[in-house]
């Protein structure tokens, strides 16, 4: 992979000045980072900022990062007008609180952008920096992103299970900036309402340590015993793609882009940024009171295709409404995409029913009735 990221760094202040000066409307392409080589990734493929968990309190317990190491992220990001966004989306218990405040100020002080929190008493704490408020407090209303807002939250992120129509209701009430993710992992739960982990185990969801129960296999049984199904992945939901969707988005009055996945692989920051870079460069050419919030140039030598990356299966989700075509009853890891149909079995051979790219080292995987 080769990549030009090309402007440097004095020029980011004349970019934001020229962007305020022509009334312009920044937009963001968010993306995550595990650690300082994946938030390296997501600059140098397109991302405008990149959100990074803490050593503590993040909603990814397996994702913390010193604040020396963010310290890292923060002086590369900054060089491209990258934003760094820093995760204490946790429920903070009354004894960790003092924790809880010394770690956000180190956060700042390493030059964090904005803090991403669920818990209200951080926003209790006289923090100079940013505050967004998490999904995870399941931001789902006009009348809640008012109220957030006015309580002096820069920025809301959606819960994702929303409609177009719900999001454009939601961007018209309030004066914070709008976040919806657009792509990655769904939970079958509402954001910060789901207690399924912590009823099953001593693992909460709400303090960062999901055991992920809905992957599992369930059966459907009635009220008299009977077994419907059995053995089937029943709240399990395909992963989100709404890269077609940017525009509409826009449209509806969203301006932060977010992309899941703080704990998958560098190949999948690289391909799935560089894919939304396009969509969303795409997206802004066509309406001209809006710049993409960083500065410089990606330009990888691949053609990006998220399908080829960690997917359980692409969906719209709710964004067009609640209908069928969500769910993975079969199975909650990675399908990959589709290349055929089994036209015959002799051997150790088989056959496909029709052209594909299939090559030496491809993984493949069988989906049958058992």
């Amino acid at each position: 992979m080769t990549f030009f990221r090309g402007h440097k760094s004095a020029f980011v202040a004349d970019f934001v000045n020229f962007a305020k000066n022509n009334a312009l409307k920044s937009v963001e392409l968010l993306a995550p980072a595990k650690d300082f080589q994946s938030a390296v990734a997501a600059v140098d493929y397109g991302a405008d900022a990149v959100y990074i968990g803490g050593a503590k309190f993040g909603a990814r317990y397996a994702a913390g990062n010193s604040a020396g190491e963010i310290a890292r992220v923060v002086e590369y990001a900054h060089r491209y007008g990258v934003r760094v966004h820093a995760t204490l989306n946790t429920l903070i218990y009354d004894d960790e609180l003092e924790a809880a405040g010394r770690q956000a100020r180190e956060l700042i002080a390493a030059g964090v952008d904005a803090l991403i929190v669920q818990d209200m008493a951080l926003r209790r704490m006289n923090l100079p920096v940013e505050l967004h408020a998490s999904t995870q407090m399941c931001n789902m209303t006009p009348a809640q992103a008012r109220f957030l807002g006015e309580c002096g939250f820069a920025r809301v992120i959606l819960e994702r299970a929303l409609s177009l129509g719900e999001i454009r209701d939601i961007c018209a009430a309030t004066a914070a900036e709008v976040e919806c993710f657009v792509h990655g992992a769904i939970c079958v739960g509402y954001s910060g309402r789901c207690f399924l982990s912590r009823s099953m185990s001593a693992r909460s969801g709400n303090r960062g340590a999901c055991s992920q129960p809905c992957r599992l296999t369930w059966d459907l049984t009635d009220g008299k015993g009977r077994t419907w199904i059995a053995g089937k992945h029943l709240l399990s939901v395909r992963d989100m793609n709404l890269s077609q969707r940017i525009g509409d988005l826009l449209d509806a009055g969203v301006t932060s882009f977010k992309i899941e996945g703080r704990l998958k692989d560098l190949a999948y920051i690289r391909n799935v940024v560089a894919h939304y870079r396009r969509a969303v460069d795409e997206a802004l050419a066509l309406r001209p009171g809006l710049v993409r919030s960083s500065v410089g140039e990606s330009v990888p030598d691949f053609t990006p295709d998220p399908s080829k990356s960690f997917t359980r299966g692409e969906s719209d989700y709710f964004l067009d409404g609640k209908r069928a075509g969500v769910a993975s009853f079969d199975t909650p890891k990675a399908v990959g995409e589709r290349v055929g149909r089994v036209a015959g079995v002799s051997g150790g051979t088989f056959t496909l029913d029709g052209a594909h790219d299939l090559a030496p080292g491809d993984g493949i995987c069988f989906l049958t009735p058992r």
